[in-house]
């Protein structure tokens, strides 16, 4: 097994009260990481999964005589996929408060829609986590840098979801099944939308324009959707962990773009996937975006893994002087330009700099990576 930097932090969390929520896309092992860490549960375990007919149903209208009889004496109650569940932040407010001495640890595939469900009962009773798939840190951990380091290419193409880094030599057909059977799974089912393929034609769009800013009345034109239908899209795709968007970065110059925002995905392999293009490195026209895709992604989950918050950005000002990637966490700001080949023409802006000498200025290459994301 792959050992997830999050595991230790989880555990801290089984001593107390309070409900623990684990999020992330499907298939990245959330469900997984609870079952290693069962050993760690106080005993007699439950499980209940909200893809199951029979658990939506008798969790559907939860009063505290109900969930008693159902949990009998059972200690710790694992809700998975609790996203699916109507009225499932009650029915956890309940457990939590008239339940002596059982914890709740639930997991959720969409961000948004567990959110509207638990986070008004439950504020103040959660722990909640971020699950993505894995990191070059993790990796790293789990075999070393040098062969890591080896596999960056491969990871450009394939990404890093947990049964495409153990299926060697079928990860491309496994990721066109990933992508069609979950990508749009939840959204589909949580926002009725009546067009799935122009959501597709939004998703293959957004994968060409990786790393670019986005025009959202441009891609409406490509798609055959109105601007705010796309904007909508966009918001859905990110709040179900597909892609997530960089704002721009603006706060001392006048000419600094102030409204734009790039998109880019949580992992490379399903971005290839979604446009069918699984050629190596060393045959793509796009391994810049790759890469920058690649390194911010990677960036984003050091963060989260840490259980630290931060905010991100790119920056750039009318005159075209940009920067990749703007990082402020604990107080600390931090700009990164990303090129893949050093032998590339190309630098770090003095702009940036002259106006933000507070800024680290880094410059990213696959051969000093490391430095960064360990």
């Amino acid at each position: 097994m792959i050992k997830r930097q999050l595991q230790e932090v989880l555990v801290k969390r089984l001593s107390d009260r309070k409900a623990v929520i684990l999020l992330g896309p499907r298939q990245v092992g959330k469900s997984t990481l609870y079952q290693i860490l069962e050993k760690e549960f106080t005993a007699p375990v439950i499980w209940w999964s909200g893809d199951e007919s029979d658990v939506r149903n008798f969790l559907k209208e939860p009063t505290s005589t109900k969930l008693k009889s159902l949990i009998g004496d059972a200690k710790t109650i694992v809700i998975d996929e609790a996203q699916r569940i109507e009225n499932i932040g009650v029915c956890i407010k309940l457990i939590t408060d008239q339940i002596k001495d059982v914890k709740v640890l639930a997991t959720g595939s969409s961000a948004f829609d567990l959110a509207n469900k638990i986070n008004e009962p439950l504020t103040g009773r959660k722990w909640e986590y971020h699950l993505f798939p894995l990191s070059f840190s993790e990796m790293v951990n789990h075999t070393s840098l040098t062969e890591e380091k080896r596999l960056i290419e491969h990871r450009l193409i394939f990404g890093y979801y947990p049964e495409i880094v153990t299926s060697k030599g079928h990860e491309a057909e496994l990721l066109k099944q990933l992508t069609n059977s979950y990508l749009y799974k939840d959204i589909l089912t949580w926002d009725r939308i009546q067009k799935p393929n122009k959501l597709e034609k939004l998703v293959q769009a957004l994968a060409f324009q990786t790393a670019q800013q986005i025009s959202c009345h441009e891609i409406g034109q490509i798609c055959g959707l109105n601007s705010e239908t796309v904007e909508k899209y966009i918001q859905l795709l990110e709040k179900a962990f597909v892609v997530f968007r960089l704002p721009s970065f603006s706060r001392n110059m006048r000419n600094e773009l102030k409204k734009s925002y790039k998109v880019y995905f949580y992992d490379n392999g399903i971005r290839n996937a979604v446009i069918n293009q699984f050629a190596p490195a060393s045959m793509r026209n796009d391994v810049g975006q790759l890469w920058e895709n690649w390194f911010i992604s990677e960036r984003i989950k050091m963060w989260n893994n840490a259980n630290k918050a931060g905010s991100f950005h790119f920056w750039r000002t009318a005159a075209q002087q940009e920067i990749d990637f703007v990082e402020e966490v604990d107080g600390q700001l931090h700009a990164f330009e990303c090129k893949w080949n050093r032998k590339a023409k190309g630098k770090m802006t003095k702009v940036f700099g002259a106006n933000y000498p507070e800024a680290t200025l880094n410059m990213v290459y696959p051969d000093n990576v490391e430095e960064f994301l360990l």
